[in-house]
């Protein structure tokens, strides 16, 4: 057993921000109460300080990259989860960009079961089109059917929108989400850096935030008409997150998620740490980085996910033109939250937690977490405004522009099916 005694239990689920004890009894919460004696408890018991800190339901990462298979020297099943577990993130969803793509129930099987020795919830995508090509439809029935938690393109936007509509259909007959990477080609130079002046400044093409309006434009109007529960991916545009806004206002079951670094950074970024700010979609103006933030604060935007991204040193040493996009970002979500959003005040840690933990559990068709007797012990433990230095991984990979920062919300234990899975 283990007991946490004196943490600030922070639960958007059960509604609760107070000191509380929380008893761990095999896999789950046995007891949560003001004071829970160490006299009742036996003497194998692991006791955990948990005074000035806060315990919180697992945050719930539901947009990474593990790259298994076919990419495992960037990362693989093992060390994004470990990965995870470091920054407090108890259950993962992994798109299904992999090497084969996962539009078949072999490849999503060989993902799951190698998740389940992690010790933390590694959960799968199926693409929505077969080999991610926008011609033909995956038998969305049969993944789902194994276990496929919803379908996603992510890494190419779906351009046919006729073969979207029928996708959406589908999603809805079988309850599931469909999430989607929204950038037109149309409207991008060169990608993974924002269309404006820092490209004039370093004179390459970029990606205007034109590329992502007209899809999510498409999109939103074909969420209201099939009603299918539709996520836009890592918004970056103002204009986008003006156009979910809208649509949410119409009915649409639609649903937007934010990247820490795309409300913490701007374009000037790539000036600074160059391809380590190259992603798709690419940061962009302050003006959309706000929105962004208005868009969290106002219910626009509803999940806070990394698009943890890892790619090797070789890849990112590249120039910027022929250097991959992404960045890591699990261990340092939860510090970029708190640094950007709850200090200055734009939101509170209780609606950080629901953000990173209840709406992207709930969006998935997942029991959110809480801490109440009788639920899954999945918890996080960390020092809200504790202080700590970006400057190891447990990431394969390196690719954050956020190294070496200071950073608040220190972690110090992941427990995940009552088993500490990480521990400072």
């Amino acid at each position: 057993m283990i007991l946490i005694k004196n943490g600030r239990v922070v639960d958007p689920v059960a509604q609760i921000d107070e000191v509380m004890d929380v008893l761990i009894g095999d896999s789950m919460i046995a007891r949560v109460e003001k004071d829970i004696p160490l006299s009742e408890m036996a003497d194998d018991t692991e006791v955990i300080d948990a005074t000035g800190l806060v315990v919180a339901p697992g945050l719930v990462d539901a947009h990474v990259h593990f790259r298994d298979p076919g990419f495992t020297y960037k990362e693989d099943i093992e060390s994004g989860a470990k990965a995870a577990a470091r920054g407090g993130v108890t259950t993962v969803i992994c798109m299904a960009n992999t090497k084969p793509v996962v539009d078949n129930v072999e490849t999503l099987e060989y993902i799951q079961k190698k998740g389940e020795k992690t010790g933390i919830n590694v959960l799968q995508t199926a693409t929505v089109t077969k080999g991610m090509e926008g011609k033909e439809l995956v038998d969305m029935e049969l993944l789902a059917e194994n276990g496929a938690m919803g379908f996603t393109d992510d890494g190419l936007p779906i351009m046919d929108e006729a073969l979207l509509f029928e996708a959406m259909i589908k999603a809805k007959e079988l309850d599931l989400p469909i999430s989607l990477h929204e950038e037109d080609p149309a409207f991008i130079k060169q990608p993974g850096v924002n269309m404006g002046e820092v490209s004039k400044q370093l004179d390459y093409g970029g990606a205007s935030r034109t590329a992502e309006d007209v899809m999510v434009a498409r999109d939103c109007a074909l969420a209201i008409e099939t009603g299918a529960s539709l996520c836009i991916q890592h918004i970056s545009s103002k204009n986008s997150v003006a156009f979910v806004r809208t649509a949410k206002q119409l009915g649409a079951d639609i649903h937007a998620e934010a990247t820490p670094h795309h409300f913490t950074l701007t374009e000037e970024s790539v000036l600074k740490y160059g391809t380590n700010a190259r992603m798709n979609p690419p940061v962009r103006t302050e003006e959309d980085r706000l929105a962004i933030i208005e868009g969290i604060k106002d219910g626009t935007i509803d999940m806070i996910v990394t698009d943890h991204a890892p790619h090797s040193d070789e890849e990112k040493a590249k120039p910027l033109d022929k250097a991959p996009s992404g960045i890591t970002g699990l261990e340092t979500s939860l510090a970029l939250g708190i640094k950007e959003l709850v200090q200055p005040g734009h939101i509170s840690l209780i609606k950080l937690i629901e953000l990173m933990s209840r709406n992207p559990a709930g969006f998935y068709r997942m029991l959110p977490g809480s801490i109440r007797p009788g639920e899954p012990a999945d918890i996080v433990i960390f020092g809200e405004n504790e202080l700590w230095t970006f400057d190891e991984h447990a990431s394969k990979a390196s690719n954050s522009p956020f190294a070496g920062w200071e950073l608040p919300g220190k972690v110090h234990f992941t427990i995940c099916g009552g088993k500490v899975v990480y521990a400072a």
